[in-house]
């Protein structure tokens, strides 16, 4: 039987056979994993960066009695599609369950990347000759709202990442 020290000997002339690798014929056969974790990791620091200007807005519609089949209607087919032309990013849209809410609200949250950006996306929105013509066309039997609340929100440091 032979010995651990005569194994390791053994093996030693076997790593003194291997070729001479040139520098470049080494660094050319590398993965592209690690170059690709190095970009994930610059992305997802730039997208932190990137969280602390983006800002969520909570907006709530409370309809006319009677018309939040036709506003949600409105959003369903038009508006959400207008919001994302104008950048606006729809995180989630509710009706309450329980009454007197449930007849007459929507409520929704819009992402966008900074409180300038969300100034200039409803400005863009609100000029748009195609928001202006759906508007005029779903509010020709009257208002579909009674009162629009806006509020801009900032997720916390300890908010999953939406």
């Amino acid at each position: 039987m032979r010995s651990n020290a005569h194994n390791r000997s053994a093996a030693i002339p076997q790593f003194a056979k291997m070729p001479v690798v040139k520098r470049r014929t080494l660094l050319q056969s590398l993965t592209a994993a690690p170059l690709l974790s190095a970009a994930v990791l610059a992305a997802s620091k730039s997208a932190v960066a990137n969280d602390a200007a983006t800002v969520y807005e909570l907006r709530v519609y409370r309809a006319v009695p009677g018309k939040l089949p036709d506003l949600l209607r409105r959003f369903r087919g038009h508006t959400i599609k207008l919001f994302s032309k104008h950048r606006m990013k729809s995180i989630a849209y509710w009706t309450p369950i329980d009454e007197p809410e449930s007849s007459n609200t929507l409520i929704y949250i819009l992402r966008h990347p900074s409180r300038e950006a969300a100034t200039a996306n409803w400005k863009a929105f609100a000029d748009d000759p195609e928001w202006q013509r759906v508007k005029k066309e779903s509010e020709a039997d009257g208002k579909l709202t009674e009162k629009v609340e806006s509020t801009f929100l900032a997720l916390t440091d300890f908010s999953p990442r939406l």
